[in-house]
């Protein structure tokens, strides 16, 4: 487990000031300039060897993302962190928004400097308006030191950071939904490519991150690679933020260490399962759009990329949504299945119609008035909507779905089986 020594968000929960002074005596803004003087180069080579992948969900390798970023400057470079947290489960940013911000502010520099931006935008999600306004508070109190702006921290880079409110779509947490929307336009996902570090916001040299990736870089500098390296497994390093929510006594957000066992994080930080881990049904390890594990695989699955890929789940962004035995599985998916088809830009057919199709036969089989043969129909549909759109809110769609049929598909049957002989099934309502 991670000691408090080892944690970056040292103010995740709100216990003390978020603003300047009080940062600083956290670590923030330590060495900056001496960071940022030992080049952009070096920078991208400190956070490719420190092994951290994106904590947004996708886990491409931080690192390298940075260094796709053309070496010339032949138009502006921008930095754009992704603050559209809409996954349904996903809770970590707005602490970092809210209690940390300065740790984002400092990180924002730093990867831009290295990335050769001189302005750096921030989607924030459009229900997280405190965020924003705690945000902006910050980011007023970094212009006032001299730590962002012109001849940044001394540095002799000049540095801007704007906020940008988004208006409540799920879809812009796409990448480059996201970039739409910031250019005033309706938020719908690119074709790719080019790819935003070709041609992303404004048609220039673009990177998009998580908040929490970008948040981790200056402590990963300060304290150096390996340091940053040493938790986990290798492929899947570092300390993460987790969000453990559903049937746990403490529902929470904890930094820990990538690879801690599932049963070990919510027994240790989450209280346990409501009624004890045997108690336990499924839990779904990384937000809303990730396969649901059972129980029996939930007992030994480490927390990383590549562990509960094995298992045909995922990391995604941590968020960890925990299901007990009073859980209705096929009604638990229904619901997420309606909020896919709601948040659908309707861009691509597959997605359009296959996710208000998925919803509607579901519903059907909450009540027990399908038949058997269209379980078998309900996962080629899934795999016909995977893979199949131009960005993975298809495959966000599809995942619960084929989850649901691979581990609870006797749910399905046993619903269609008690309706056939009359006994009824409890109604639902996926509104």
């Amino acid at each position: 487990m991670l000691e408090d020594k080892d944690r970056i968000f040292t103010n995740l929960y709100g216990l003390h000031d978020p603003g300047l002074e009080a940062a600083r005596k956290r670590g923030a803004w330590n060495s900056t300039a001496e960071i940022m003087a030992l080049g952009g180069d070096w920078i991208i080579e400190q956070i490719k060897a420190s092994g951290l992948r994106g904590r947004g969900g996708a886990g491409f390798p931080t690192g390298l993302k940075w260094s796709f970023m053309p070496k010339e400057v032949k138009r502006p470079h921008y930095l754009v962190v992704n603050a559209d947290e809409s996954e349904p489960g996903t809770c970590k940013d707005r602490d970092i928004l809210r209690h940390d911000p300065h740790l984002l502010i400092e990180g924002c520099l730093i990867a831009s400097f290295a990335m050769r931006a001189h302005t750096c935008f921030i989607y924030v999600r459009g229900e997280y308006v405190d965020e924003r306004l705690a945000l902006q508070k910050a980011i007023n109190e970094a212009y006032a030191a001299g730590l962002i702006g012109k001849n940044a921290c001394g540095s002799g880079w000049d540095f801007d950071l704007i906020v940008h409110h988004g208006a409540g779509a799920y879809i812009c947490g796409e990448e480059t939904a996201l970039l739409e929307s910031l250019e005033g336009k309706k938020g719908q996902p690119r074709l790719k490519p080019p790819f935003p570090a070709n041609a992303g916001v404004y048609g220039c040299p673009t990177t998009v991150n998580n908040v929490e990736s970008i948040a981790v870089a200056p402590t990963i500098l300060r304290r150096g690679a390996q340091w940053f390296a040493s938790f986990g497994r290798p492929g899947n390093t570092g300390t993460k933020v987790f969000c453990i929510s559903g049937h746990v006594n403490r529902p929470c957000n904890v930094e820990e260490e990538m690879s801690i066992p599932l049963k070990t994080l919510i027994e240790k930080h989450a209280g346990g399962v409501i009624g004890g881990w045997d108690n336990l049904k499924a839990v779904i390890p990384g937000g809303s759009s990730v396969p649901c594990l059972p129980k029996d695989i939930c007992d030994d699955v480490l927390m990383d990329f590549d562990a509960l890929k094995e298992h045909k789940s995922g990391l995604g962004t941590a968020a960890v949504i925990v299901m007990d035995k009073s859980t209705d599985m096929v009604r638990a998916i229904t619901r997420l299945a309606y909020f896919y088809k709601h948040e659908s830009c309707g861009q691509c057919t597959p997605c359009r119609e296959g996710t208000g199709w998925m919803w509607r036969v579901l519903t059907r089989m909450c009540e027990g008035k399908a038949e058997m043969d269209e379980i078998d129909l309900l996962l080629n549909v899934s795999h016909e909507i995977e893979g199949h759109t131009i960005c993975a809110l298809g495959d966000a769609a599809a995942w619960p779905v084929q989850g649901l049929i691979r581990h609870f598909r006797h749910e399905i049957e046993d619903n269609i089986t008690r309706y056939r002989a009359g006994k009824g099934v409890h109604a639902v309502a996926a509104e």
